[in-house]
């Protein structure tokens, strides 16, 4: 993964609380005088109103982790400041000087984005586009420089007479004021850690740097169903019913195969981590060491229990213990609670929406999911989001199947088990042993990885089903997938 330069603000940071108060008296000092005759109620009430407030919140609320996004305010600050400066009298250069003043502030807010992102060392150049319209200015007007009437064309006379210069000037002063002192507060994220910056998603970080034709190919292959592949295997389980017996006797009671298969596939994403890569808006996407591990259980085994999904954050560093335990508490909870899960209360109540109008709030889920927009709080009981679905066949008698994946989502892989079967097979010396054999049945999106690499992490899995206890302890090394 490539170290790049990532910036943040943090709350302990006195001057952090000096510009969030200096963005709020910005915004006071604006409302105050927001009747005045001659004041625009959208472009220069408004707007700068609403730059300031959220400026401040974004710094305040999540500067640590994101404090890139604090562009998006500078960007309606500009637009601000160019709106109050068109307005001045700049004559006899009014489109000149309009145009050369767009320049100046289209820059500047360049320059803030590309200081705040981890393209900052590219910030620099940008300097001649401020400096060289602001040289220009200082030429046209260059008979006026050493006047007192130079900083009222600068400025434009219009400003200066309708907006109340005074009042409108401290609350500009006091808003480039707070992002000086934003940039002031600023720190250096350690090199070596990923944060994000624009492009990534709430659940996942956006990869950059794969080969043109896979990041062309969700253009293509819009759909996962239609983008899907199909994998069958049997594995041999002697030495895991063995561990299995085992884990029991050490007081893991409840230890079964769903542990181990899940146990394993987190080891192997530590060894092949593009399996924690999903499609969001046509774009690849990494969850990084973030596992998401869905499954669907019924609180009792009989034909009329309802069905609720879970979901259990994972780690490709997770022992077989972790993994039992993490997967049983989140059972437990759904069991043993007397109300509906997150995700039957969530189903539940877009079923007292009419038809018409679900349909249109589906839409919208699809369209906010495209962009990345999706709340937290809906991802997390979405069984639709996430890094793999097992689904064990076994528990009901039955073979394992091929599960189709959903197209609302990026959940990529899907992987089914059926029954445990025995089978006789003769050795090369003639002898006849009998071997137990588990069948299991993947769907996965092609689009995430080459078919190489998926060969190249079930062979892994498989080794580390023949040797199960390895999982009793961390990996040596976990890698990370690419930038």
């Amino acid at each position: 993964m490539e170290n790049k330069t990532r910036i943040y603000v943090s709350m302990k940071n006195p001057l952090t609380w000096l510009m969030a108060l200096c963005m709020i008296g910005s915004a006071v000092t604006r409302v105050l005088f927001a009747g005045e005759e001659g004041t625009g109620l959208w472009s220069q009430i408004i707007l700068p109103i609403a730059a300031a407030i959220l400026y401040a919140l974004i710094a305040l609320i999540n500067g640590k982790e994101r404090f890139y996004k604090t562009a998006i305010p500078v960007w309606m600050m500009m637009i601000y400041f160019f709106c109050v400066f068109k307005n001045g009298n700049f004559k006899p250069f009014d489109t000149m000087i309009t145009i050369l003043y767009g320049i100046i502030f289209l820059a500047i807010a360049i320059f803030y984005t590309q200081l705040t992102s981890e393209k900052s060392s590219r910030a620099w150049l940008t300097i001649p586009a401020v400096s060289i319209p602001m040289l220009a200015v200082g030429y046209m007007y260059r008979h006026a420089l050493f006047s007192g009437s130079f900083l009222q064309i600068l400025t434009g006379n219009a400003v200066l007479e309708n907006l109340g210069g005074y009042r409108a000037g401290c609350a500009d002063l006091l808003m480039v004021l707070g992002v000086i002192f934003a940039i002031m507060a600023t720190d250096r994220h350690p090199v070596g850690e990923y944060h994000p910056t624009w492009g990534d998603r709430s659940d996942g970080r956006r990869i950059r740097t794969e080969p043109p034709m896979n990041q062309v190919s969700p253009y293509i292959m819009v759909t996962r169903n239609t983008s899907t592949n199909y994998f069958t295997e049997a594995f041999e389980i002697t030495h895991v019913e063995r561990y299995i017996r085992q884990k029991r006797r050490e007081g893991l009671t409840s230890f079964g195969l769903t542990h181990v298969l899940l146990a394993c596939y987190c080891r192997a994403i530590a060894k092949y981590p593009k399996l924690n890569r999903f499609i969001g808006g046509q774009k690849i996407y990494s969850r990084g060491k973030d596992l998401q591990f869905c499954m669907t259980i019924k609180k009792e085994m009989t034909s009329d229990s309802p069905e609720t999904v879970i979901k259990v954050h994972l780690s490709p560093s997770d022992t077989a213990e972790d993994v039992y335990r993490k997967l049983n508490e989140k059972v437990e909870e759904v069991k043993n609670t007397p109300l509906d899960s997150s995700f039957d209360q969530t189903a539940h109540a877009l079923m007292l929406i009419p038809g018409v109008v679900l349909k249109f709030v589906v839409w919208l889920l699809r369209t906010l999911d495209y962009f990345g927009l999706l709340p937290k709080f809906l991802l997390e009981v979405s069984p639709f989001h996430g890094s793999v679905f097992f689904t064990s066949m076994g528990s009901l008698g039955i073979p394992p199947i091929y599960h189709h994946l959903y197209d609302f989502g990026n959940l990529p892989v899907f992987g089914s088990f059926g029954c445990k079967r025995r089978a006789l097979e003769v050795q090369e010396d003639g002898s006849v042993v009998q071997r137990k054999y588990l069948d299991c049945k993947f769907t996965m999106d092609e689009r995430i990885v080459d078919g190489f690499y998926y060969a190249a992490f079930f062979k892994h899995f498989k080794r580390i089903l023949a040797r199960p206890e390895v999982l009793d302890v961390p990996p040596e090394e976990i890698l990370d997938d690419i930038d």
